[in-house]
């Protein structure tokens, strides 16, 4: 039988092997792997607990790390090979990733499978926006009485309506393919697009001055990186329709909120930012009390039973690895950070 290669979890809180693994997903890593799962590496360095866990680090081949997890060394773990990240970015477990990647350790992450229930929420919440449910709801429970009918808004609900998305990320693309069954039009703005491979999404090209211009509903989906703080200005903001509302899944740094808060404060516009600068907003933020923003304490990505997708993923790459076979999802640890 050939010998198993050997691993160890890394991870912040212990308790996050057995959210993010089932039984079935931990059976089929110990399958493949030589790994203790009672055993997690939580701290590493001179400062580190010593035990079986720390000699596990050093001894393992294969990494399978998540939130949380220490930085590892080249000397924490001289005969790593490879790293199986349960969350987006495997080189955020790594003190040097291109001197890891140099030394020919391979890597994976969950990225694509952490993007489906962020995409599922944005789905959820640009149909409920562009039917202004929760202005409805408040309305209906102040009046205590149905609304008048006759004279509702013309543009309310999702028939031709548009909805701009912001940021051709993963989870940007499968919000947009998402949105392939329903009678909208979906213009994108991403700084690596054309008309061309616009189209190949299902969605319309335009600039973000454009995308603006156009949408009822504004989707963020951009990466938090310098060119991207702050991005979505007054300028960009004074751009949308009367009515128009914001979503926000990706990060708050994206928007700068003083301008945000300009226009919520006039009701011109709406928001549903599941993120924001800081997180949480600050004990006396006007975000909390306007009536035209609704806030989500950060639950658009993978939480609860979601988080045994992630789980799925690390098991089938781990088997991936064990059998000489290229990662479904690989990462690139040589690559330059953003």
């Amino acid at each position: 039988m050939t010998q198993r290669p050997r691993a160890v979890l890394a991870f912040g809180p212990p308790s996050l092997v057995g959210r993010i693994f089932s039984p079935e997903a931990l059976g089929r890593i110990t399958a493949v792997l030589d790994v203790d799962v009672a055993h997690v590496v939580t701290g590493t360095g001179p400062s580190a607990p010593a035990g079986t866990a720390r000699q596990a680090l050093a001894d393992a081949e294969v990494l399978l790390a998540g939130w949380g997890a220490p930085r590892v060394t080249v000397d924490d773990a001289p005969r790593l090979r490879a790293v199986l990240y349960a969350g987006g970015v495997a080189a955020t477990c790594l003190d040097d990733p291109a001197a890891h990647a140099a030394r020919g350790v391979v890597a994976a992450n969950a990225r694509a499978v952490n993007a489906v229930p962020v995409a599922e929420y944005t789905l959820a919440t640009i149909l409920l926006a562009n039917k202004r449910a929760w202005a409805a709801e408040r309305e209906f429970r102040a009046a205590r009485r149905l609304p008048d009918r006759e004279n509702e808004p013309a543009n309310l609900g999702n028939y031709r309506r548009t909805v701009g998305i912001v940021g051709a990320s993963q989870v940007g693309r499968r919000v947009i393919e998402l949105l392939r069954p329903f009678d909208l039009d979906v213009v994108v703005w991403s700084p690596e697009l054309d008309d061309e491979s616009a189209e190949a999404l299902g969605a319309r090209y335009g600039t973000l001055d454009e995308v603006a211009a156009q949408s009822d509903v504004l989707s963020l989906h951009q990466p938090a990186i310098p060119e991207t703080e702050g991005q979505i200005d007054a300028r960009v903001l004074a751009l949308l329709p009367d009515g128009a509302t914001v979503i926000n899944t990706a990060r708050g740094s994206v928007v700068d909120e003083a301008a945000l808060l300009a226009e919520l404060r006039t009701g011109r516009i709406s928001a549903v930012l599941d993120v924001t600068e800081p997180e949480p907003p600050a004990p006396d933020s006007e975000l909390w009390d306007l009536p035209n923003v609704v806030l989500t304490p950060h639950i658009a990505g993978s939480a609860g039973g979601e988080l045994h997708r992630i789980g799925d993923l690390v098991a089938a790459e781990a088997e991936r690895y064990a059998a000489g076979e290229p990662f479904a999802h690989p990462e690139n640890l040589g690559a330059p950070r953003a």
